[in-house]
């Protein structure tokens, strides 16, 4: 038996929020003491169905009250985490289009909305950048 010698990534396990807004932007959130923009979201705990996590988080963190049965599962996405170096985001992602304003409450310091077509001009988080905005823009592309 070989044991490895690159220490495996550890998870951290979120659900997240494709927000859409009625003009077609997204809304991204900033944590404070952070640099990283990334969809709304936050962890699952041991009890919660990810789409319970997600409705909890998101009033929490905005003061959106959803109705679960109306987010769609969109599914698993992963990439290197923003503000944990050494960890793996494990996110469950979840589609949801709203009309109400949000704000920014718990640890969110900042929200933005952005044209999904582009990077808003603002910092990242490699599961914003590297996956679910391009997994975004190509559904988009090919509903067109």
């Amino acid at each position: 038996m070989t044991l490895s010698s690159a220490p495996s990534p550890r998870t951290i396990r979120i659900a997240a929020a494709l927000l859409i807004g009625p003009d077609g932007r997204t809304l991204l959130v900033r944590k404070r003491g952070t640099e990283a923009f990334m969809q709304p979201g936050g962890k699952i705990e041991a009890h919660e169905q990810p789409v319970h996590a997600l409705a909890r988080e998101l009033e929490e963190e905005l003061g959106l009250v959803i109705d679960p049965a109306h987010a769609t599962y969109l599914g698993p996405f992963s990439a290197p985490a923003a503000n944990e170096p050494g960890f793996v985001v494990q996110a469950e992602l979840f589609l949801l289009t709203i009309d109400s304003d949000v704000s920014p409450a718990a640890e969110i310091e900042e929200v933005r909305w952005i044209d999904p077509a582009t990077d808003g001009d603002l910092s990242l988080a490699p599961l914003t950048r590297d996956v679910i905005l391009p997994f975004y823009r190509a559904s988009l592309t090919a509903i067109a």
